[in-house]
């Protein structure tokens, strides 16, 4: 059986690549340009962001990171799993690796911005099933017809 490890990776390590360019494609596949608000990789690697990696057998199959907002609330950002991977558990591995490395840095709430589309029903519904529930947009974000906004405020 191949090992899973989860671990804070740098963005820009190349053996990233395949699962930066399938998030990238999934976003635009449907997304206006107007409504993307993905983090390219650099982006990722900046102050206030950390990004973990799921692997299998040392193999990267995926991600989340998760972005620092102030005020007790973390955002989590660019969350993906390869299609290969999907329906093994490895979603729910990696979300409950962030809450947990959220609630670790004394985050009272971890927020998101997912996609209204088909296309990101099962996000939403792993997002729901985790306990987050939707809420008005939150940060810099302003009402998009495009958008879900959600959160999970940590229990007292």
């Amino acid at each position: 059986m191949d090992s899973l490890t989860v671990a804070v990776e740098d963005p820009l390590n190349g053996d990233l690549d395949l699962l930066f360019e399938r998030h990238s494609a999934h976003c635009h596949a449907d997304t206006p340009p107007e409504s993307m608000h993905m983090m390219d990789r650099a982006a990722l690697s900046g102050p206030g962001l950390s990004l973990l990696v799921l692997r299998k057998g040392g193999q990267p199959i995926a991600m989340g990171a998760l972005k620092t907002l102030g005020g007790g609330a973390v955002e989590l950002k660019s969350m993906h799993v390869l299609q290969e991977a999907r329906g093994s558990g490895a979603a729910r591995r990696i979300l409950d690796s962030l809450v947990a490395a959220a609630w670790a840095e004394g985050a009272q709430q971890i927020c998101l911005e997912t996609g209204s589309q088909p296309s990101f029903a099962p996000a939403r519904a792993l997002y729901s099933r985790a306990g987050f529930q939707e809420c008005p947009p939150f940060a810099n974000y302003r009402f998009d017809i495009n958008s879900v906004f959600m959160k999970l405020n940590r229990a007292v």
